[in-house]
């Protein structure tokens, strides 16, 4: 049975980005989506895992960099379940 996924508000501090997830970040393209959120607002919610204490990131990077651009404290995100390996 599929789960409803719920779009929630989640304190951009609390999101960790992994280290190789980082090396994918184009500062034009934060730049791009900082422009669109100030006129629209956040469309697309980001993706993240609950890891014990911390949500990790993963899907959005550059949603997260531009809300962190603006000086947001908060993002829409979407809790995902960790693939079992």
């Amino acid at each position: 049975m599929a789960e409803l996924l719920k779009v929630e508000k989640i304190a951009v501090a609390d999101v960790y980005v992994p280290a190789k997830r980082r090396t994918t970040l184009d500062p034009k393209k934060v730049d791009e989506i900082a422009e669109s959120m100030l006129a629209s607002g956040q469309l697309t919610p980001i993706m993240v895992r609950v890891d014990g204490k911390r949500f990790v990131l993963v899907e959005g990077l550059h949603r997260l960099e531009a809300c962190r651009a603006l000086g947001e404290t908060e993002i829409k995100g979407i809790f995902v379940r960790a693939r079992q390996g």
